[in-house]
């Protein structure tokens, strides 16, 4: 028998949630990846899945896409996007990765049919390899990292 509460919470509506982790270098830059199925450039993470939480969701893609294995930091910023012609409405969470050491460098595997190149660039390059939305979150996440604060935004500025 399905109760009351399953039928309203079948009800509900349903978001599309994603979920990344940043990386900096030694001169605080960020890790951005190359991917091949899609232009332009992103940062380690993806789509999280049914009955996966975001931090494990982030997780799960670094070790897809990276080959790393390892547990994300705390979290940065929560980013709500709303609609846009061909996306649903979603949340975006952004965990500190913090600096790779050289052997968790050297431990890096692309996935081959996932990416292309990794880079380190400045929070200034950001809008020269990715969306304006992604740039503002990024940056944003990059802010809140400094501030040792966690930020709440919505389509990539804050609310």
């Amino acid at each position: 028998m399905v109760t009351p509460e399953a039928e309203y919470d079948r009800a509900l509506p349903r978001k599309r949630v994603a979920a990344g982790i940043l990386f900096f270098d030694d001169q605080d830059r960020v890790m951005l990846v190359d991917p091949i199925y899609k232009a332009p450039w992103e940062i380690p993470g993806g789509a999280v899945e049914t009955d996966e939480a975001p931090k494990a969701g982030a997780r799960r893609e670094l070790k897809e896409e990276l080959g790393l294995d390892l547990e994300p930091g705390r979290l940065l910023t929560i980013d709500f996007t709303p609609p846009r012609p061909g996306r649903s409405e979603g949340i975006v969470f952004i965990f500190d990765g913090g600096h790779l050491t050289t052997e968790q460098h050297t431990a890096i595997q692309l996935q081959a049919d996932e990416l292309r190149a990794y880079a380190y660039v400045t929070t200034d390059e950001l809008d020269d390899r990715l969306l304006p939305i992604l740039a503002h979150r990024v940056r944003a996440s990059a802010q809140a990292r400094q501030q040792h604060t966690t930020l709440y935004l919505e389509n990539g500025q804050p609310a």
